[in-house]
Parts: C-alpha cells; structure tokens; sequence
C-alpha cells in the first residue's frame, strides 16, 4: 500500500510508505527546497516520481541521500535525476568507484538477479558529518551489517532516526555478507546497539510503517539475531526466500519453470545453496523454498504458476 503518514514526525518531513518491493521514501521539505532519502525499486519508478512531487508540493527536489545501495533502496534514482536536473545525490562511502563505472557486479544488482537503472553520484555520507535535509541538520552514523556501506540518519532535536534496513518494527533486512562468506552477525548486533544508544522517540523504518515502540523493537531484533547466529543455515534459507519473494514482488505471477530457470543464474542463490545446501539438487531445493512461500502464505500456486500473495 503506497500512503504518506505524519504522525509523530518533525516539521516538514513525510514519509511516503510502500510496499516491500520499494522501500519507504521520505521526503524533507525546507523553506526553498526539499530532499528525499531513498528511492525505490526501478520498477515503481513512475509513482516513485509521482508520490515525491505531491510530497514535496511547490519545492524544488534538490537532494537525494541513499541509506545504502541495494536495488529497492536505489532504484528510482535515476528517474528522479531525470525529473529534476539540478538534483544532488549523496550515497555512503564504499561504492562510489563502482557507481561511477557502473559495476552491476560489485554493485549486486547482477548477484541478486535484480536491476537498478545507472545513475550519477555528487557526494558522500561520511559517517560522522551531518547533511542538511529539509530545515534540521541529521547526523549521519555507520550502520553495517545487512550492508557493510549502510548508514542511518540521526536528528536529534526531535530524536528522529532514519533507520533504513538496519532496523523495522518487527525485524531487519537479511545479513547480506554473511551469505558472502564473511562474519557481520556481530555488525548487527553492534548497529543495534548504536540505535539503542541514540535513543530515538520515533523510528522511520526502511521497510513497514513509522513506530515509536524501540525497546520491543529492539528486543525482537536481537532475538532473531541470536537465533540465526546460532543457526546460520536458518538466516541463509530465509535470505533465499527473501530472494524469490522479492523476484515474486517485482513479477505479481511468473510460472514455476521461469522462476526456476531464474534461480540457477541468481549468483547469490546458487552461492548459499553451495554453503549451507549443497547436498540438495539446485532446482529441488528451490521447489522447496518456493513451497515453503505458499505454505507461509507469502505465495499463492495456480497450477504450474506462483503469485505473489
């Protein structure tokens, strides 16, 4: 569901709530110009364009920041840069070279068997600093795990955080360089430690509506952290599941042999099922996970075809 909300929030900042397939756009509206943090998936770019221009009214959209770079986090960028030339775009540091190459690869647009249109970059989110956005100052703080570039943003005469995937109600995005090979379990657990120290009365999530509830919050953060830690097998399926929904999200319906076929050339499915799965067959596994969508009622099958539900 695609709506604004401006309940508990500062001055001049809307929040634009989507759908999984796009994260949340805010939108922060200044005397003379606005700026917006994130932008959506490339598909729904269109009403992407559309929500941020009756969002920011008579203002000129002049700043774009991006919390990190994942598709759904970036995807709209480059129509927003298209709408609005004058328009400056800041992403963290870290990528910077791959965005300026354009390296689908390095970017893991290509891995993940997603898309993000090219776009330019002006500047930097040095943790650290703060960036102007609408009428406050927002600090800016390194928030690695589900993204070793992600960062959140602070403002703290409200004590509002821009938590992107580092934190929802009800969880966090998938830990992405663990499917990698690396160790970032820790790097959750020390972002959420941070978001706890920063102490916000109000949490505008990447994903899900805004809460100001943070210790439960928190608490079932840490809780599904510990569980995967435990059981790193757990977080690698979840984070295929993840995939497929999110492939699922961008189609609505595709028929069971095309999603299969999409499967085996998704480098970072191929890649968790040769870590953690390897005794199983690649298109009997992703059967599998596809099963345990429907099962969950995150999908829904017709025949040979699965919906998105």
């Amino acid at each position: 569901m695609e709506h604004s909300t401006h309940a508990r929030l500062p001055p001049g900042v809307v929040v634009l709530e989507r759908g999984w397939l796009s994260s949340n756009n805010v939108v922060l509206r200044g005397q003379d110009e606005a700026a917006v943090v994130d932008s959506g998936y490339w598909t729904h770019s269109e009403q992407t364009l559309a929500l941020v221009a009756a969002a920011a009214g008579p203002l000129p959209v002049r700043m774009l920041v991006n919390t990190h770079l994942h598709s759904d986090h970036c995807g709209g960028n480059a129509a927003l840069q298209s709408r609005y030339p004058q328009l400056q775009t800041l992403i963290p540091p870290g990528l910077a070279r791959a965005v300026r190459e354009w390296d689908p690869v390095a970017l893991t647009y290509e891995p993940t068997g997603q898309h993000c249109p090219p776009f330019l970059i002006q500047g930097m989110l040095v943790p650290g600093t703060s960036v102007r956005l609408g009428e406050s100052d927002w600090e800016v703080h390194a928030a690695p795990g589900h993204d070793p570039q992600s960062i959140v943003l602070f403002e703290p005469a409200s004590r509002t955080l821009i938590s992107a995937d580092a934190l929802w109600e009800n969880g966090f995005g998938v830990v992405f360089p663990e499917l990698e090979g690396g160790s970032a379990f820790d790097e959750v657990a020390a972002t959420l430690d941070l978001i706890e120290r920063l102490a916000p009365a109000v949490v505008i999530p990447g994903h899900g509506s805004v809460f100001t509830a943070l210790g439960p919050a928190l608490e079932g953060a840490r809780s599904r952290l510990a569980a995967y830690a435990r059981n790193p097998a757990r977080h690698a399926s979840h984070a295929a599941k993840v995939l497929i929904k999110f492939k699922l999200l961008e189609l609505q319906r595709a028929p069971l042999e095309e999603l299969l076929q999409w499967t085996s050339r998704a480098r970072y499915f191929q890649l968790v099922r040769a870590r953690w799965f390897a005794d199983q067959e690649s298109r009997a596994w992703a059967a599998s996970l596809m099963d345990d969508l429907v099962r969950s009622g995150a999908a829904a099958r017709e025949g040979d075809v699965l919906i998105n539900a």
